[in-house]
């Protein structure tokens, strides 16, 4: 009864449960155990009873240490961490001014591009004007050099380049009423009168020069030059001058016809050969056909 009533008293005692399951573990396999066992071993050098009775302290202060230099290691890293984090702010602050100064940037450059495009816009309007400016005084407007010409002074010559001139200014004239259908009636008025103008001192100045030369030709042999051709053709176009030079013309070459006429009859020829017409005077008929005779010659020559 003793036996039978000590074994359940065993297995009710907790240390004795324990011893039980602390004999029963197989330390090969409970690899945690063997890990405490060997840091146990580290400190745990002397197995005696005073060592024995501190072994918990001795646990708990080595684990206290342990955790204040991991403390102590983590403070660091969490030093260092917070130092990244400022240079991290630091690094996102910058880039959020660059980003905001990049957007500035970029939209004073797309206001810069919408400038520049109305720019060139404008630029192309105002050459695109010019070119049409440029143009219109082309076609309805006289060159400095050309105004020269038509002007010029009263003892001037008169060239070939002064009838194109002149031509140019009936052109305009005539081209200039094409505007006068358009809204441009002022500036069409305005062109006409400054070519009508031109035309009437140019007329004038070649009406003056055209007499001038026709009070030259007083020789004989009348060599009629081929500007003072084109010239008695041009003021055909003023029916008053062109009498007036035909006239001056008529009164010069009347002149000097007479004046042969006399010599002929006075002095005859040029070293006397042919004789005078008077020489025969005294045959009435020889003299009159002798004068007829000239007359005949001259109106022919004057052709």
């Amino acid at each position: 009864s003793n036996e039978a009533s000590g074994v359940p008293a065993q297995t009710s005692n907790p240390l004795s449960r324990k011893l039980n399951k602390i004999l029963e573990t197989r330390l090969d396999n409970d690899k945690e155990m063997l890990e405490a066992l060997k840091a146990l071993s580290t400190f745990f050098v002397e197995n005696s009873l005073r060592t024995r009775r501190n072994l918990r302290g001795d646990i708990e202060r080595r684990s206290l240490a342990i955790n204040e230099e991991f403390v102590s290691i983590f403070k660091e890293v969490k030093e260092e961490l917070e130092s990244i984090n400022e240079d991290v702010q630091a690094m996102s602050s910058c880039c959020q001014d660059m980003t905001s100064r990049l957007q500035a940037a970029k939209e004073q450059t797309q206001d810069l591009i919408v400038k520049t495009t109305k720019l060139q816009a404008e630029s192309q309007r105002l050459e695109i004007r010019a070119q049409v400016a440029d143009a219109f005084l082309s076609k309805f407007q006289l060159t400095s050099d050309e105004m020269g010409l038509l002007r010029g002074t009263r003892e001037g010559p008169i060239t070939e380049d002064f009838f194109k001139a002149l031509g140019r200014v009936k052109r305009i004239h005539n081209d200039v009423k094409v505007l006068l259908r358009t809204n441009q009636q002022t500036a069409g008025l305005e062109i006409m009168e400054q070519m009508a103008l031109l035309q009437e001192t140019a007329y004038e100045r070649l009406y003056r020069w055209a007499q001038s030369e026709c009070r030259t030709l007083t020789q004989e042999s009348c060599d009629i030059s081929p500007v003072l051709t084109q010239a008695m053709e041009a003021l055909q176009d003023r029916p008053v001058l062109y009498k007036y030079t035909l006239d001056e013309f008529g009164t010069a070459r009347r002149s000097t016809v007479v004046r042969g006429f006399i010599d002929a009859l006075t002095r005859g020829g040029p070293g006397g050969t042919p004789r005078p017409i008077e020489m025969h005077s005294h045959d009435p008929l020889r003299y009159v056909g002798d004068m007829l005779a000239w007359l005949h010659q001259a109106t022919a020559s004057e052709k």
